[in-house]
Parts: C-alpha cells; sequence; structure tokens
C-alpha cells in the first residue's frame, strides 16, 4: 500500500491526510485500490440495529460508490419512471439529503442484469463533481459545484455496449480523465477540469467493451496510467497519453481494477471473460512486454466483476461466485480458496470490489453480507455482518465509518 507521500490523484493530494481523517474522493478511495490509512477504529462486527448512525433512503437505483470530501457525501442515481440520472448531496454527519440535481434525462440503455444505468462512481477535488453517463450512444460527463450548479456538459465520444455503461471519472493535473473501451472505435480521453475542453484523445486498439477505472502511480522515474480492457493491460502518460508498454490479452474482457504494490514493484490484475486469469505484472517495462514481464499466473479463482486488495505481503480476491483466495504477493503461491459466507446465508455471490484498512480485507457480498478477514496462509474470519438488503456498490470509508449504499437505503455504520 503505497504511502501518502507517494503518487495519488490530484484530487486528494493534501497534507492534511496525514492528520486528519482521508476524504474518499473517487472510486475505490484516495489511492484508487481500496485502502484508507487512518481508521483505527473502523467497525470489524457489527449489528444493523444498534450500530447504524443513520439510514437514509435513496430514490432511484446506482451500483456506483458513493464519494466522500469532508462533511459531504455524493452518489448518483436513476430513475426508471422518469428516465432521469441525478447527482445526490447529503450531510456526512446527519445523513440528510441537501440537494438533488438532475444531470441528464434521455431514453434508458438496456443493460447487464448486474448493472445499472448509474454504476459510474463520481469524483470530486473538494470544489466540482464530475459525473459520467450514458447519453443513448454518447458518453456523457457533467461538472458540478458543491451548491449543485452545472458548470459545464460534454459528450467527449460514442459508447456502444449489450451490457450498458460503466467508466468512473479520475482526476488527475486539472484533468477529469475517462475510460472508453467499447463495442467501437474505442478510447481514452482528457477534458480540461474546468471548461470540459478535450486535452488528449488516445486511441484503444481491439474495440471491445470493458469497464476499467485506471490507477495512477509514480513508478520510477515515469508517471503511469495502468489500467486493463480492450484485449490488453496498458500504461500511459496521464499528461499526454502516450503508451508507455502493453501486454496483450489475457481476455477480451474486463471489469475489476488494478492493484499495486509499492514495496514489491508489482501490479496485481484479474480478469475476466471469457477466460479468468490473475496476474502479477512488472511496471518497468516499455514497448510490448507480454513476453518478460509477467511475474506469476493463475487461473482458477480469478474474477471478473470484484476488484482485488493487496495487503502487504498478500493478495487476495474474491470470484463472482464468492470463493475468495489469498496469494503470496511475490511469489504467487496460494494460501487458500474458500467459500465465504455459509450455505444457509443463501446466494453467495459477489460483485462489489474489496476494501482494506487496518490490515484487514472486507468483502461485500450482493445479498449484503459484510466479511472481514485476516489475510495468512489460513483463512480467518474475523466478523461476519449482515445490512440487511442487497449491496452491489462498492463500500467507502471515512474516519472511523462505513458507508454503504444498498438496493433502497445509504448506510452509515460504526460509532
Amino acid at each position: 500500500m503505497p504511502p501518502i507521500r507517494t503518487f495519488l490523484f490530484a484530487a486528494i493530494v493534501s497534507s492534511q491526510f496525514c492528520l486528519a481523517d482521508e476524504n474518499w474522493p473517487v472510486w475505490r478511495g484516495p489511492r484508487g485500490d481500496g485502502t484508507v490509512e487512518n481508521a483505527p477504529n473502523l467497525p470489524t462486527a457489527f449489528d444493523i440495529t444498534t450500530d447504524t448512525v443513520w439510514k437514509t433512503p435513496i430514490d432511484g437505483i446506482g451500483h456506483a460508490s458513493p464519494i466522500i470530501w469532508e462533511n459531504r457525501i455524493f452518489l448518483v442515481s436513476a430513475n426508471e419512471e422518469k428516465e432521469t440520472r441525478s447527482l445526490i448531496c447529503l450531510e456526512r454527519t446527519s445523513g440528510k439529503i441537501l440537494w438533488e440535481k438532475v444531470a441528464l434525462k434521455t431514453p434508458f440503455e438496456g443493460i447487464h442484469r448486474l448493472n445499472s444505468r448509474s454504476s459510474s462512481t463520481p469524483v470530486t477535488d473538494g470544489k466540482t463533481v464530475f459525473v459520467s453517463f450514458l447519453d443513448e450512444s454518447e458518453m456523457y460527463v457533467a461538472a458540478f459545484d458543491f451548491e449543485g450548479k452545472k458548470l459545464w456538459e460534454k459528450r467527449p465520444g460514442v459508447f456502444s455496449s449489450k451490457h450498458g455503461y460503466c467508466s468512473c471519472p479520475i482526476l488527475w493535473n486539472g484533468k477529469v480523465i475517462i475510460n472508453g473501451d467499447h463495442d467501437g472505435d474505442a478510447y481514452i480521453v482528457a477534458l480540461d477540469q474546468k471548461t470540459g475542453d478535450e486535452i488528449w484523445k488516445t486511441d484503444r486498439p481491439n474495440k471491445t467493451r470493458s469497464y476499467c477505472t485506471p490507477i495512477i502511480r509514480k513508478i520510477g522515474d515515469r508517471t503511469q496510467m495502468i489500467l486493463s480492457g480492450s484485449m490488453s493491460v496498458a500504461s500511459y502518460d496521464p499528461d499526454t497519453g502516450k503508451q508507455h508498454w502493453v501486454i496483450d490479452g489475457p481476455t477480451e474482457q474486463y471489469v475489476a481494477s488494478l492493484v499495486y504494490n509499492e514495496q514489491l514493484n508489482l501490479l496485481f490484475l484479474t480478469c475476466g471473460f471469457p477466460e479468468k486469469h490473475m496476474l502479477a505484472i512488472d511496471p518497468s517495462g516499455s514497448g510490448n512486454v507480454t513476453d518478460t514481464h509477467v511475474k506469476w499466473r493463475h487461473t482458477a479463482g480469478a474474477s471478473y466483476v470484484p476488484s482485488p486488495i493487496a495487503i502487504g505481503d498478500y493478495f487476495l480476491v474474491v470470484a463472482d461466485n464468492g470463493v475468495a483466495s489469498c496469494f503470496d504477493a511475490k511469489t504467487g503461491e496460494r494460501f487458500w480458496r474458500e467459500r465465504l459466507l455459509p450455505k444457509e446465508a443463501g446466494d453467495p455471490g459477489h460483485s462489489a470490489s474489496m476494501i482494506s484498512a487496518n490490515g484487514l480485507a472486507y468483502f461485500t457480498a450482493d445479498s449484503g453480507y459484510i466479511t472481514v478477514v485476516k489475510p495468512g496462509p489460513e483463512l480467518e474470519i474475523v466478523a461476519q455482518s449482515q445490512i440487511g438488503e442487497e449491496v452491489y456498490a462498492s463500500p467507502a470509508i471515512f474516519g472511523n465509518q462505513l458507508f454503504i449504499r444498498g438496493e433502497e437505503n445509504l448506510f452509515c455504520i460504526g460509532k
């Protein structure tokens, strides 16, 4: 897990994080990898009836995660009757809805049964919130201030996928960067944060749908924006869109984001469809590194949708069927592979991505069960708790509280 002083998204570079609670301003939190550094009393076991600080009903449907900046929570939702996509702002301490603004009203696209019309997690720099939806056949990106005023909207490119849309924007050096992998002339595009004007646009070669959010790291003397998708794993310069290196395959379609272990200098990938793979990748290469920079590989137990987690010497993943694995991050040795939920819990499926705090991994099942695991040579379940409704969005953390978006409510859990 990279320390605060290393390379972070521009949205969350701030010295205050060394002293105070970390904001959760983007998909998978301040480092884009599900980790948090300052939550010593984050709950592991909880009772939803006694440990819920507040619970707020959310109108509409959305699988996007909440993002948090100080005392503001932002999340997006789609109203199927009105065919609208909205940005909602809540007060973090009370759960009170402060405002809701319609970003887009347009006919709904067809989607996969596990997708929604509001699956792209927004991003904020503490002043502006950026959202991403599908406007029929075009990607739609808009910027709002913290009072709900729309500052700009753009349609940077076409997008086509029978499974629907999900592309979480990230921020870097005054740019909003969005992945446009789809079944057509695919691309990654960077827009100016202030105006929405295009800064650069890079073609993606294989014209195949994927839904991966890039991560950005300073590795050696290069700034790398790394993502899987479009039948490849690739690294780019986020300032220019120029490619550093690429690995062909290992499959066709991807959903899960990569994670990075700074101490080992390894990237970890899990995918996909139609074949499933897990890879450890040395990110130091240039050009096509397919045959030279894959350090280890597994196929059994890989996940398609849930993003993995890297914790110290361990790499953890949960397959979509709810069977989790723990690996030695350096060697790829699998320590264990086990089903997390008891049979009486019902559907074992997992869609949400993992989060991590205090050396523990939090797994969220579609059925609403939260399983907390201590990584190690044997499976050690610290706690299992239940939200009481289905959960497809990945949780967020602020301070010592969990924020979990269920199918009907947003929960704040903790002290």
